[in-house]
């Protein structure tokens, strides 16, 4: 290898390495300019149709703005209350989960002397005010979020004209399918995932609601919201009402089991089998690929980044696709499916 070719490859490995620095220390501006920059994708179409519609500009991005901020500080404020709720009802659980477990300690002749050092009620206590405390600056940092958001929606109508003044024909043209693409995908990743997430998070909670489980709509939107987060969310998001309806039924086991088992048919059926087949044939992502950007950005940026690691990767792809040199990083990308289709095409095209 050429000592140049030696020297560029490190040399782009130490970058890597910065820019991971950077992103994880700056977090607090990056995060939300990378959400602003993703839900520009998916309501610049929106504010484009209503211009083309003699629909003023500031007046379509402030409705759009508006729906957004609505949902959001009325899903924060939702789930602030319940976790609330959940707060002031845990030393009533925990009592019952301390019985049930000297019970189990008792029949099954264990040492107590570990679980003595482990302090359980006060770990959770703190989780639980943590993760209100998280909601609460989720509603700040919607603000910056809607700070990025409305000067890219302002110049949403004009950034056609903008790259035809700025590049060449050609790479006008080719700028304009990235974009569009990116637009495209993140839109329809977002609308499927939505669906998916809901169905699952309605089931869920049907199921729940059958065994009367306490906080029955509270699990079912925290199976909603983890849905979002690609193979780890669903399972992440059974393990707080199997081990409710635990405390809350036992002795009685059957509850526990009918919710356990729920949830796995819901996660084979919906989670391994409808979600791989539509969103792989709409991302084609690997799935290592998408592993790796899940606990890469979940490293960086937390439960948000882990959520947005299937889009940002999504529109990394889209964007290396179009760079001639990195073409065969995409290749590998890819979840290689739609690269065996138009093989198989091209050798029956052969044949015939």
């Amino acid at each position: 290898m050429k000592p140049e070719r030696v020297i560029l490859f490190f040399t782009g490995i130490i970058a890597v390495i910065l820019l991971g620095a950077v992103l994880k220390l700056a977090r607090g501006v990056f995060l939300p300019l990378v959400i602003a920059g993703l839900l520009y994708f998916l309501f610049a179409p929106i504010v484009k149709f209503m211009s083309d519609r003699k629909i003023p500009t500031p007046l379509s991005t402030t409705v759009v703005l508006l729906i957004f901020i609505g949902i959001c500080v009325a899903g924060g404020l939702f789930l602030n209350t319940r976790i609330q709720a959940m707060i002031g009802a845990f030393p009533r659980y925990y009592e019952r989960f301390e019985t049930l477990f000297n019970t189990l300690i008792n029949q099954f002749e264990l040492s107590p002397v570990w679980w003595e050092n482990f302090h359980l009620a006060p770990a959770i206590g703190e989780h639980l005010l943590a993760l209100s405390g998280f909601l609460m600056g989720f509603l700040t940092n919607l603000i910056l979020v809607v700070f990025f958001l409305v000067f890219l929606l302002l110049g949403a109508p004009y950034f056609d004209n903008k790259i035809d003044m700025a590049l060449s024909p050609r790479n006008a043209a080719r700028a304009r399918t990235v974009t569009r693409s990116i637009s495209r995908q993140i839109s329809s990743y977002l609308f499927l995932q939505f669906l998916i997430s809901a169905a699952t998070g309605f089931l869920a909670w049907g199921i729940f609601a059958v065994v009367d489980l306490d906080f029955a709509i509270t699990w079912g939107v925290l199976t909603f919201l983890l849905n979002f987060i690609p193979n780890l969310g669903s399972l992440i998001a059974a393990v707080p009402p199997i081990l409710i309806s635990l405390i809350q039924f036992y002795p009685v086991l059957g509850p526990t089991i009918f919710v356990g088992v729920g949830l796995l048919v819901i996660q084979q059926i919906i989670g391994n089998f409808l979600s791989p087949k539509v969103m792989g044939e709409r991302l084609n992502l690997s799935p290592v690929v998408i592993l790796i950007s899940l606990l890469m950005w979940g490293w960086l940026w937390g439960v948000v980044g882990a959520i947005l690691s299937v889009p940002i990767t999504s529109s990394m792809k889209i964007i290396i696709d179009n760079i001639e040199p990195l073409k065969p990083l995409g290749v590998l990308m890819s979840s290689g499916q739609f690269t065996h289709k138009t093989r198989a095409k091209q050798e029956n095209h052969n044949h015939s």
